[in-house]
């Protein structure tokens, strides 16, 4: 698998912008400035980005309560989305959507959902409409392993199926669903099949490997995109946070979290493989790391500048109002 530098340089840029963002949302929060309940994609880069890198700005994703990394990855403007968790009225939501339902229609960010499996039927209307109007597009829905024993999730995959439409279901398994394993959650020790068996391909892939992830989305997303219908994509990689800001994490097994950060790092995994093929320098990755570490404190202080939406804008943008159609 050959990918162009500018692409790898892109690919890393986008990884360590999410790391960032949450990472500072993360202390934000903690002091007190964010409010409201959060959930970071911290440790998860590589999935987000691995997908993204094949989508445009035409084809549409929906996301999941820790949906901040998928958002970046598709583009979305990283002030506007720190504005948003701020509660801002120049918010990406105006202030109104906030961590978990933070969208971007114009870059096909159908939203994050703060409902487990809320997503996949949401991303089947979406790959619907993209095959009635017949132009190529796919849809992809995150979601955790969580969402693979809800109803939804296994109605969306069937329906899919059905109307063989071009969607993508992407499940990251980052091993809890809230605070349970998945090994006490799920009876079934073979994901891969029981997805497989409702018709579709699925295609599995290392969470903690950008190049593992990219390899298995492409193949997926080509599949949809190719009219052969729904495919799925597992990717397997570990949280760095807890469930949720500010969770105390007693489910952990001891030194578990010091093992993921030290030996399952995307980004050191993506440095080590690239700067070893001498593919990328460690002066231009390190180049990256100063310029996404500018953007994300100038994203926190116009953040905290922005104005916060005013009285009057509790009632607008709530309905839509067709009078005017």
């Amino acid at each position: 698998m050959t990918i162009p530098k500018e692409k790898l340089l892109r690919a890393y840029r986008q990884m360590k912008t999410i790391r960032e963002f949450e990472e500072r949302a993360h202390a934000e929060i903690m002091n007190g400035q964010i409010p409201g309940f959060t959930h970071l994609y911290t440790g998860q880069e590589a999935n987000a980005v691995g997908v993204c890198e094949h989508l445009d700005e035409l084809d549409t994703i929906i996301s999941t309560h820790r949906g901040h990394g998928h958002c970046i990855a598709k583009g979305a403007d990283v002030i506007g989305m720190m504005k948003e968790l701020f509660g801002s009225s120049e918010g990406l939501c105006k202030g109104k959507g906030g961590s978990m339902h933070v969208a971007d229609i114009e870059k096909g960010i159908l939203g994050a959902n703060g409902i487990v499996a809320g997503g996949p039927p949401i991303s089947v209307g979406s790959a619907l409409a993209a095959k009635i109007r017949d132009n190529g597009r796919v849809a992809v829905s995150f979601s955790g392993d969580g969402s693979v024993n809800q109803g939804t999730c296994f109605e969306a995959m069937n329906l899919a199926v059905v109307l063989k439409v071009p969607a993508i279901f992407v499940i990251e398994n980052n091993y809890y669903s809230e605070h349970t394993n998945i090994s006490y959650a799920v009876g079934c020790d073979d994901l891969k099949a029981r997805t497989e068996a409702f018709g579709f391909p699925v295609f599995m892939a290392d969470g903690c490997d950008f190049f593992s992830v990219y390899e298995a989305a492409g193949k997926a997303i080509e599949h949809a995109r190719a009219g052969n219908g729904p495919a799925g994509l597992f990717a397997e990689q570990g949280r760095f946070h807890g469930h949720f800001v500010g969770d105390p994490q007693y489910y952990r097994a001891e030194g578990e979290l010091d093992d993921l950060r030290e030996n399952s790092d995307c980004l050191k995994v993506f440095r080590g493989r690239v700067t070893t093929d001498g593919e990328v320098s460690h002066e231009e990755l390190d180049a990256i790391d100063a310029d996404v570490l500018a953007l994300i404190d100038d994203a926190v202080a116009a953040a905290k500048a922005a104005p916060r939406p005013t009285a009057e804008q509790v009632v607008e943008d709530v309905y839509v109002n067709y009078g005017n159609a």
